[in-house]
């Protein structure tokens, strides 16, 4: 996520070793430090255009990935973060080319919810902790643990279903707040979250009111992180079989 410093040394030497690199990076400062580890460095950038179908964009950068793949080279494809996290892409060249017969495989990265976590001080083993893209929470009947932390990816383009929008108003945060408000009150407060990518950065982390939502800046590089809201409640019924569990353990192993 962080320039220079989030990279593992097997990851730069992939880099290094291609014969072409493929750059799937939103920061052209980032851009301009890959064209120094290679001198073949083709950005996939250039395909997003406003109105067009994201899917579209994804299909024509696999298929540029592919071609030189078929060609016979050593390709390697750069993207920010983990490379499998939010990114169809990766995930459908490494598919394809499997599938006809090429050695193809993916480095692990560090995510913005690796950054997400440090930077918030966050243990998801704490309450637990789910995901949802943001859109999807809308469009199918999801359920919602509110006394688990509840992480919200891709807020800024909440409810676009044409896949050719970069960003979506506050009646469409709005609906999302509706949402929220059937496990939340209004007044719970929620953490707009960006990592840092340069190190003279720090992350965005502001905090906002659940009926406030739609009137925040919320962009795609911003994930929205709501706390508990609930504290844990205990399940009497099984703690009682798991206790019945632990005496019948041990009066077995008193008699062994």
């Amino acid at each position: 996520m962080t320039l220079g410093s989030h990279i593992s040394p097997l990851a730069r030497s992939h880099i290094e070793q291609a014969d072409v690199v493929f750059a799937g990076l939103s920061d052209g400062i980032v851009e301009l430090w890959l064209n120094k580890m290679h001198t073949d460095v083709r950005s996939l950038q250039p395909y997003y255009r406003e109105g067009k179908s994201r899917m579209q964009t994804y299909r024509q950068m696999v298929d540029a990935i592919l071609t030189e793949v078929r060609a016979g080279k050593r390709v390697c494809g750069v993207f920010y973060g983990h490379p499998g996290v939010f990114a169809w892409a990766p995930h459908k060249s490494i598919e394809i080319a499997r599938s006809e017969g090429y050695p193809a495989h993916m480095e692990p990265g560090i995510s913005a919810e690796d950054c997400l976590y440090a930077d918030l001080g966050i243990d998801p083993g704490r309450f637990g902790c789910q995901h949802f893209e943001a859109s999807q929470l809308l469009f199918y009947q999801r359920r919602i643990d509110p006394t688990a932390y509840l992480v919200l990816w891709q807020v800024g383009l909440v409810g676009d279903q044409s896949l050719a929008r970069f960003s979506t108003g506050p009646a469409y945060k709005q609906v999302l707040v509706d949402v929220l408000a059937r496990d939340y009150p209004l007044d719970h407060e929620l953490i707009i979250y960006r990592s840092a990518t340069l190190p003279i950065q720090q992350p965005r982390i502001e905090r906002v009111r659940l009926g406030d939502l739609p009137q925040a800046k919320v962009e795609m590089a911003d994930t929205v992180v709501v706390p508990p809201a609930r504290p844990l409640q205990p399940d009497t019924e099984i703690r009682a079989r798991l206790a019945a569990l632990d005496i019948a353990t041990a009066g077995e192993a008193g008699v062994a």
